[in-house]
């Protein structure tokens, strides 16, 4: 930047073309700030995306208005820089009369400047993302480079572009040849070491200060303790460990901080939940009222306990190993633009139904919900073996361990269903998986039931019970079970999916004393 000051300052050439390779919205951002420090009377600088323009009249309006620093108004009517013209004229229906309004700008910038030394305004006209141009405005390339030229001004046309001139170039020699600047590159094939530090702890640093960000641009629905001050170190070492997963693939750092702001609050999210269980605890000590966590930040008190952890560097190990295979799957959504980071956040983060929640669901809706994750995760074919009462007692279920190893054969390795995801099941056979767990497993607790004296009699009356159903549809209506049939088909039974993990299977089949393990096809 230093560079295209000093050309800005003295004798520079019409037209300049930056090209970076990796970031150019960070050559953008400086180009801003130097031409900040450097506006004034006698210079005045606009800067055009080439994405945002993708016509002509966007181009030149959004232009002039930078140009004669004129800001477009709701209450006025969103007008455009009028100029000196009191007749309406307007500057964006051709390039000549974008010509006449750039000595227009420059007249009335001449006019209004205070220092009678300043004869003459300099002009800046950046463009980004130059390359679009060729795709949007291929009409524009030869005269926004000749633009000087053309309109007898002093006028610069800057383009910057992660692509070379080479391949925008116009053809026949249209275009004259641009001063070129390039920005050097920050990865591992080219530089040295110092500068990859050094560009290292500028990205560490830049990134850090982002923190905590503006309340206006935080989600309502995030704790407030998640970008709370103490927790600023732990940040500094969660931004190393994100770098050091996408750093090598991203190295613009504004777009490893809109990944960082989809990621922290998953990645913080068990130390806050283990700071309210010690906050839930030290109330009931002291016989106090719970807080609620958007109270938290505001008690202060010596013997409370604190949110920051005392040694970050281990916490952060701790958090962060389980959690760089996320890093790179946010890393394959966001930086692609496939999703953006709340549509993100909402689908990747876990289900609100956690572990605190289920046990307050009814007794029979955990019986369900764990018959439906047997009957996603086991095959059909093994229902008998699995669940089948008789003389053998499921004797063939298991394999027997014994004996010389077999000789594996050659194919395609099987996949436990687990980790393939849940598979549809019919309801019919969802009732009968669920009759067997209530048969083992909750005769102890029934009440008594005289009338029925057949084995299995008072499971088949439950099981037939229009409360069942409703209790089947109450859990497809919170998204635990997933109908994957038609409502609207009635010729045939309906068809669901299990919505619950495997680690919340094991904790309802805890509670209702399930052996779990016992009864999955793949045990683990």
């Amino acid at each position: 930047m230093s560079h295209v000051m000093t050309l800005l300052s003295t004798f520079p050439p019409n037209f300049i073309y930056l090209y970076d390779a990796e970031n150019p919205r960070l050559v953008s951002s400086g180009l801003r700030s130097v031409l900040e420090q450097s506006s004034g009377s006698h210079l005045s600088y606009a800067f055009v995306d080439a994405i945002s323009c993708f016509t002509q009249r966007l181009m030149y309006d959004t232009a002039l208005n930078q140009l004669a620093r004129w800001q477009p108004t709701w209450e006025d009517g969103c007008e455009n820089w009028p100029g000196s013209s009191t007749e309406g004229r307007r500057w964006n229906e051709s390039f000549d009369t974008f010509v006449h309004g750039l000595k227009s700008v420059a007249a009335q910038i001449t006019v209004e400047a205070m220092d009678p030394a300043a004869k003459t305004c300099r002009l800046v006209l950046v463009v980004e993302r130059a390359e679009r141009l060729r795709e949007t405005l291929p009409d524009l390339v030869v005269p926004l480079t000749r633009l000087a030229e053309m309109s007898q001004l002093d006028i610069i046309t800057i383009f910057i572009s992660d692509t070379r001139w080479e391949d925008i170039r116009p053809p026949l020699g249209a275009s004259p040849e641009p001063y070129y600047i390039d920005a050097p590159t920050t990865s591992q094939k080219g530089g040295p070491t110092t500068y990859l530090k050094v560009d290292l702890t500028a990205t560490l640093e830049m990134l850090t200060s982002m923190y905590p960000p503006p309340d206006a641009e935080r989600d309502p629905s995030i704790d407030p303790r998640t970008y709370h001050p103490s927790l600023r170190p732990l940040y500094e070492r969660f931004l190393s460990t994100l770098y050091g997963s996408c750093g090598t693939f991203i190295s613009d750092p504004y777009e490893l901080a809109y990944i960082a702001a989809a990621t922290w609050p998953g990645f913080v999210q068990p130390l806050i939940d283990d700071h309210t269980r010690r906050l839930e605890i030290y109330h009931a000590q002291k016989g106090e009222e719970v807080v609620s966590d958007s109270e938290y930040s505001d008690v202060n008190s010596d013997a409370m306990p604190e949110l920051a952890p005392a040694s970050p560097a281990d916490v952060c190990h701790d958090l962060a190993t389980p959690y760089k295979l996320v890093f790179r799957a946010a890393m394959d959504a966001l930086y692609p633009r496939i999703t953006n980071a709340t549509d993100w956040v909402r689908h990747s983060a876990p289900s609100e139904y956690d572990a605190r929640s289920m046990k307050t669901l009814p007794r029979l809706a955990k019986f369900i919900l764990v018959a439906a994750f047997l009957a996603s995760t086991n095959p059909p074919k093994s229902d008998m073996r699995m669940f089948g009462r008789g003389p053998d007692e499921r004797l063939k279920r298991r394999r027997r361990k014994g004996g010389s190893p077999r000789k594996p054969k050659a194919g395609v390795a099987s996949i436990p269903q687990r980790l393939l995801g849940p598979t549809s099941f019919t309801l019919d056979r969802l009732l009968a998986i669920l009759g067997v767990l209530l048969e083992e497993n909750d005769a102890d607790v029934r009440p008594p039931a005289p009338q029925y004296t057949f084995p299995g009699e008072y499971t088949d009356m439950e099981i037939s019970r229009v409360a069942i159903y409703a209790q089947i549809m109450e859990l497809a209506s919170m998204h635990l079970l997933v109908r994957t049939s038609p409502p609207e088909k009635l010729d045939t039974p309906p068809s669901f999916k299990c919505g619950i993990s495997l680690e919340i299977a094991l904790l309802l089949a805890r509670d209702v004393g399930v052996l779990l393990n016992d009864l999955m096809w793949e045990p683990m």
